[in-house]
């Protein structure tokens, strides 16, 4: 009798076991099809920004101040730098992964077919150190929380997720770089293959500036 029950239950722990790995398979499907935007941390729920100003209410603000109004010119700028309200407020315009080991620039224009650079495979060197650097324009008005969402999978699991904090900026007619802290490539046999990233660049608000997806192999050498 014994042995019988002994047989049942590890039947029944077998049973368990798969049922829990087709659990995890179909909720890492469910995961995959997700936008972008709902992959925030839980954390930043109950986050409640602060009251927006425009920049003319920031203007208008102690105006009587000589000092502190050459200040806020000096930071702000005069106004803003495109009127056309059609024109998005956060314009980003393109992302380089920085590696000084590279044999040439890997940089990806995010002002054209966002489609087609859907399509598009990036190559790095397993193990080398690099960095993202970010190019974007403000507009009119200024935003605040900036941050750079970087989702990345492989075979449709999602093996890792960076979230960078950008920060707050103004409007002004010359481009805003930000350059993410130095990290290393992943190395080894194992790790070794295609990865396909979707890429999120939001603020405080959740405003969605842009969204984007693109492919990077990770190989043992550049020209393999």
């Amino acid at each position: 009798m014994l042995g019988t029950d002994v047989c049942e239950f590890g039947g029944q722990l077998l049973e368990l076991m798969w049922l829990t790995v087709c659990y995890r398979g179909i909720m890492a499907d469910k995961e995959t099809d997700k936008p972008i935007g709902e992959e925030e941390d839980e954390t930043d729920l109950n986050y409640q920004p602060p009251a927006q100003k425009s920049l003319k209410e920031i203007q208008e603000l102690d105006k009587d101040d000589e000092s502190l109004t050459k200040y806020k010119q000096a930071l702000l700028g005069s106004g803003p730098v495109v009127a056309d309200p059609t024109v998005p407020n956060v314009q980003v315009t393109r992302l380089t992964l920085m590696c000084d080991q590279a044999p040439g620039p890997i940089t990806m224009d995010l002002t054209g077919d966002l489609e087609a650079l859907k399509k598009a495979n990036f190559t790095m060197k397993e193990g080398v150190d690099y960095r993202v650097k970010i190019h974007f324009k403000v507009n009119r008005e200024i935003v605040s929380g900036l941050k750079y969402v970087h989702l990345t999978y492989r075979n449709r699991l999602r093996v890792d997720k960076a979230v960078y904090m950008v920060g707050s900026y103004g409007p002004r007619v010359e481009e805003h770089e930000f350059l993410t802290p130095l990290e290393e490539a992943p190395k080894g046999m194992l790790v070794r293959g295609c990865y396909h990233i979707k890429s999120h660049f939001t603020d405080d608000d959740k405003t969605d500036h842009l969204s984007w997806e693109w492919n990077l192999h990770i190989k043992k050498d550049w020209d393999e």
